[in-house]
């Protein structure tokens, strides 16, 4: 570890930029997304471009009561089909919301949950080599069933409470194929957690 972070400090890592922005144009943009691409020029002086996909960060929820995990299922448009994964959802018209507060109100809306504690658990990119967008990782415990509140868009989803060991073989046999969903699981049976 000591020579990851002696690495990351001499080359950069958040540290600096090893590559200059020379010009910047937005190409695309909507409600959810801008993508914008760049005029770039790398450490050599080689110039280049690059695309980027921006997005607010969102938050992803682990609801976890008595060895289950709660998941929703709903229709995924650009890969045409359904898919269960965990609660997440970020707010495009507040982007600046306290991650924890979006968690709480992700949680509510698609699953109807609420839960006495909220444990961060970390952040992670999404996709780093074309986006900004992060998500924040949330545990929640101690789960009481309301009314969801879903929104016009979320009309199709279904949530339901699977043991974790099923949902771990689910991930493993590509039932569920969530990058944020699979991450997020994965940190947190590394960290001990489920």
């Amino acid at each position: 570890m000591a020579g990851l972070t002696l690495g990351y400090l001499l080359f950069g890592g958040a540290m600096g930029s090893e590559i200059r922005t020379a010009a910047t144009r937005i190409v695309y943009e909507n409600r959810w997304m801008r993508v914008r691409e760049d005029a770039i020029v790398r450490q050599d002086g080689s110039p280049g471009i690059y695309g980027v996909v921006e997005k607010a960060d969102f938050a992803i929820i682990a609801p976890v009561a008595d060895g289950m995990i709660h998941l929703v299922e709903q229709y995924r448009y650009p890969v045409q089909a359904r898919y269960w994964e965990l609660p997440q959802g970020s707010w495009e018209d507040a982007p600046d919301t306290d991650p924890m507060d979006l968690a709480r109100a992700e949680l509510l809306e698609e699953t109807g949950l609420m839960a006495e504690s909220m444990r961060h658990v970390g952040h992670l990119f999404e996709c780093y080599g074309y986006s900004n967008q992060g998500f924040h990782i949330y545990l929640a415990q101690g789960l009481r069933q309301g009314e969801t509140r879903r929104e016009h868009t979320e009309q199709d989803m279904i949530s339901r409470a699977f043991p974790v060991d099923e949902v771990l073989a689910m991930i493993a046999e590509g039932i569920v194929k969530d990058a944020a969903t699979v991450a997020t699981l994965g940190l947190l049976r590394l960290k001990g957690l489920i």
